[in-house]
């Protein structure tokens, strides 16, 4: 029962994170004015990656900053590391260990680069070579699949937001808002449970919530083995809505916001001239409605919906695993810490 104990422990570990960081993030955002950097590179893995694509975000549309994702083997694998100019370098990594995201991080101190590392551990070796760290203060995870650290990941980044914009108010509800969610969680296992025989599917999402899809469509591999595909919304369009047949299952999350009206009107689509099956999370009703499988979550700013969103769905993916037949504690073939050079 671990899973279920740490999914259940996020809004404490929410709440930790933010008071352990309120009177650490006026210095790290300081420092980082001072080195005026005009871009942000993250280095990331797994779930890491998918806090990262929430950072291009948050930090794209509240901050003015474009974001770059490292490619971390052209550091420890090819020797060939780009040049670091303007750049504040951001390694996200529950462990802090994978050496292929260290070396980023090495790297941009020897160009002379501001570095912040973002971990569950202040003693790992990331969180060592950077110059400052922010420390996720989710409490040990035992479970492989990580969950109260990537929500720990997504908030560390909206704190980083804030105290660079010198705000950093709006979190202050956040752990009763994923308690929302977690009371929640009969209705997500009926919702889940209609999509228990699904090989297949696709997971949309789009702005903020581009980090939701690619986490959950993680999630349903890790723990339920599904062969989940995550796209933006407008990339589906692209070419992936060729795959779509009657009752192609549709994996969607579709909060109120500037990307709701696209999203409502693609799923809208789905459904009518394909047939599609669909699973929903969202606070819109009218959106639910077209859903086979609706999990409601509370409406709340959407810049930071993406904490509630993927709390839904990590429910939704434990809930699965379980009408599957999975022990979503042993998850196959993978180990709680993987280290990549």
């Amino acid at each position: 029962m671990t899973l279920w104990t740490e999914i259940r422990e996020q809004p404490d570990a929410l709440r930790r994170l933010i008071n352990g960081n309120q009177g650490s993030m006026g210095q790290i955002a300081a420092g980082i004015a001072d080195a005026h950097p005009s871009w942000v590179l993250i280095a990331a893995r797994g779930t890491s990656d998918n806090a990262a694509r929430y950072a291009q975000y948050v930090l794209g549309a509240r901050n003015r900053l474009s974001v770059g994702l490292a490619a971390p083997s052209l550091f420890s694998v090819y020797k060939q590391p780009p040049r670091l100019a303007d750049a504040l370098v951001v390694g996200i990594s529950q462990s802090g260990e994978s050496p292929d995201l260290v070396a980023v991080l090495e790297e941009a101190n020897a160009q002379g680069r501001p570095t912040l590392a973002i971990t569950n551990h202040a003693d790992s070796p990331m969180a060592r070579v950077a110059h400052s760290a922010i420390e996720l203060h989710a409490g040990t995870e035992h479970a492989v699949a990580a969950t109260k650290t990537y929500t720990a990941q997504l908030a560390a980044i909206a704190l980083l937001s804030g105290a660079l914009r010198g705000d950093i108010d709006d979190l202050e509800g956040l752990g009763a808002d994923v308690e929302r969610v977690l009371g929640e969680w009969d209705r997500i296992a009926e919702a889940a449970t209609l999509f228990a025989e699904v090989g297949h599917a696709a997971v949309l999402g789009r702005g903020f919530n581009h980090s939701t899809a690619f986490e959950w469509a993680l999630k349903l591999q890790e723990m339920t083995y599904v062969l989940a595909q995550p796209y933006s919304t407008a990339d589906f369009l692209h070419g992936p809505l060729a795959l779509v047949t009657r009752d192609f299952p549709i994996l969607a999350v579709a909060p109120t916001g500037a990307t709701h009206r696209a999203v409502h009107g693609l799923l809208e689509r789905l459904q009518s001239e394909f047939g599609s099956r669909l699973a929903v999370i969202s606070d819109n009703g009218a959106t639910l409605g077209l859903a086979d499988a609706a999990v409601r979550v509370p409406a709340v700013p959407e810049w930071l919906s993406p904490i509630t969103a993927v709390v839904a769905a990590q429910v939704f993916c434990y809930c699965l695993a379980r009408a599957r037949g999975i022990d979503p504690d042993s998850p196959r073939s993978i180990e709680k810490v993987t280290r990549t050079t």
